[in-house]
């Protein structure tokens, strides 16, 4: 029989054990289903992550996305060593890739798809699929399996430019994944704080696909579409070129650096997005990990992995847990006046912006408080797109909406 004990933190914690949202009170999020991580426990070379992969806060809808999120029941199994692969890299496949610390999975940056089918031009799933993500930027897939490709921007304030993001997930090669933002200098915690650049840039004299980012020539029958209205540039994760140096970030999208939680520094990867919060090619990992990769996680039907040791379950609730912000907003598409009414049990003191499309503030909002409505006049504004994002110091809300003419 295995022995479980429990203990609550201790200075011999690190962050593999602590930096996750767990789930204290039972609380549930989509379908009713228990939300973020229900256990963790580890033993002296690995942590498991018991999640059903639905997180706390809402979503939805996903527009022409037929599937629906469901208990994945998942154990995750993440090395307490990380090792870096000295030898071939392993590539970043589909599926999970690694887990958000709200149990929530990592995929890549394809949809599982290539042109012609013919696995040599992949498609970019935030090209492809990104009108179905919901407003946090996720969706399902077939199995029921809630994920994102990109940037998760429900599970941290990512427009917090003043400090270090916190450790958002964890690769399957055991690296921490972190937010948008870092030190500006890798070595040093002083240093100002800056938002991670990518370092994969967009093949812009590209016409006709018919060269691969290493300049290899493929065969005409290997040719992707050309670059054109239907099939823009980016649209396809070879439309991309690595290059050294023109970023913060390597090729698997991270970097060697000091962080608050590694003072001595550790490999870590980055969230990459532009300044006005729009994901960034390659998103989360490169397409290669950093490190060796553990089997039991990323195999079709892995992910459900059971201690073999004596393990110890970590009972201390995580600090960087947010407070939802809910709230109500009707008519959306919207033709004059838009109204959103702030959910009592939200956080107090909210405050926020609505943009246009090219991230230009159009208004702001200071002390907007719970149990309040409140007034948007679009009747100035011309037809298109809107995003209005709020947040407090312990949560973000970001909601898009359509101004559509009379």
């Amino acid at each position: 029989m295995l022995f479980v004990a429990l203990i609550s933190a201790s200075a011999q914690l690190s962050p593999e054990i602590t930096s996750w949202v767990l789930n204290t009170n039972s609380a549930t999020g989509y379908g009713g289903i228990l939300s973020n991580v229900q256990v963790v426990q580890y033993d002296a070379t690995d942590v498991y992550i018991s999640c059903t992969c639905i997180p706390g806060y809402s979503i939805g809808p996903w527009t022409g996305d037929p599937n629906i999120p469901s208990n994945q029941n998942f154990v995750f199994k993440i090395t307490r060593s990380p090792q870096k692969n000295t030898g071939t890299k392993t590539v970043v496949g589909l599926g999970q890739i690694g887990v958000w610390s709200n149990g929530v999975v990592i995929f890549n940056a394809s949809d599982g798809m290539s042109y012609n089918n013919d696995n040599t031009w992949h498609r970019n799933a935030y090209y492809f699929e990104g009108s179905s993500f919901d407003d946090c930027l996720g969706h399902p897939d077939i199995s029921g399996c809630y994920h994102h490709h990109v940037n998760p921007k429900c599970l941290y304030n990512d427009s917090d430019k003043t400090q270090h993001s916190p450790i958002i997930g964890y690769a399957f090669d055991g690296y921490p994944v972190y937010g948008a933002y870092g030190y500006s200098n890798p070595l040093n915690a002083s240093s100002p704080i800056k938002r991670m650049l990518s370092s994969y840039q967009l093949r812009t004299t590209m016409v006709n696909r018919d060269t691969l980012p290493n300049g290899t020539i493929v065969s005409v029958a290997n040719e992707g579409p050309a670059v054109n209205a239907s099939y823009p540039l980016g649209g396809f994760m070879e439309d991309y070129k690595y290059v050294a140096g023109s970023g913060d970030l390597d090729t698997n999208n991270g970097r060697f650096c000091i962080t608050p939680e590694y003072p001595l520094g550790t490999y870590a990867y980055f969230v990459t997005i532009d300044s006005t919060y729009t994901p960034v090619y390659p998103y989360v990992l490169g397409l290669t990990y950093y490190g060796v990769v553990q089997p039991g996680n990323t195999a079709p039907g892995a992910g459900h992995n059971t201690p073999t040791d004596s393990t110890t379950v970590f009972t201390s609730v995580n600090t960087v847990e947010k407070k939802q912000i809910n709230l109500t907003l009707e008519p959306n598409p919207v033709t004059d006046f838009a109204y959103f009414y702030i959910d009592p049990a939200s956080d107090n003191n909210i405050t926020g912006a609505l943009y246009d499309m090219n991230g230009k503030a159009l208004k702001t909002y200071t002390n907007l408080q719970p149990s309040m409505s409140y007034s948007i006049d679009f009747t100035s504004y011309p037809t298109g797109v809107y995003l209005l994002r709020l947040q407090t110091s312990n949560a973000v809300f970001s909601k898009k909406i359509i101004k559509v003419q009379q």
